[in-house]
């Protein structure tokens, strides 16, 4: 198999074909229907399988496949209306989003193709019959960055297992040990 010509197909396949040529060359299905996501993807996994390295010409090729699928030259953003650039937000970034904030979409859009965020649908960490709430907790820059210094000096993981931990540990404290150690045990799970 010519790896080359293969990567130079990719680019004249519809929606759909790269989603079956992934499958193809990776041995799974990919729910992403984002072209330039898939591209690089299958484009990587060929070249690995030739045994081909990022700085061979078919690494090239594959760069250029990819950044021709994204469109030729510096898309004008700007220029798109939010029904637009919501759509250009799905198409590149492989999920839907409600945002409303041009700034925001025309941003994530252009990280999406330098690749310096994740693009697919998101992994949700969950477990099964729980439901999460997001604590939110504003403090000044200083103690943050005391805290951080704190919890890193002690080799705890995370910000994280520290506020779990801290709030475990006050909550025994006052006297409220069955609800100290539900904190314990959503920190061990």
């Amino acid at each position: 198999m010519n790896t080359k010509k293969e990567i130079a197909k990719l680019d004249k396949m519809k929606v759909n074909e790269p989603q079956a040529k992934f499958a193809e060359v990776m041995g799974e299905k990919t729910r992403s229907s984002n072209k330039t996501f898939l591209i690089r993807k299958i484009s990587e996994a060929l070249q690995a399988k030739s045994g081909g390295e990022s700085s061979s010409p078919g690494a090239k090729a594959a760069t250029t496949v990819a950044s021709k699928a994204a469109g030729s030259g510096p898309e004008k953003l700007t220029r798109l209306d939010m029904a637009e650039l919501q759509a250009r937000y799905l198409e590149v970034i492989g999920r839907p989003t409600n945002s409303t904030n041009e700034a925001y979409l025309i941003w994530k859009i252009r990280e999406a193709k330098k690749g310096r965020i994740p693009v697919g649908p998101r992994k949700t960490a969950h477990r099964e019959g729980a439901t999460f709430k997001v604590l939110p907790m504003r403090m000044e820059t200083t103690v943050v960055d005391k805290l951080d210094e704190a919890w890193r000096s002690r080799g705890i993981k995370n910000r994280m297992e520290f506020f779990r931990g801290a709030l475990g540990h006050y909550l025994k404290h006052i006297g409220a040990d069955d609800v100290a150690t539900l904190l314990v045990d959503v920190a061990a799970a």
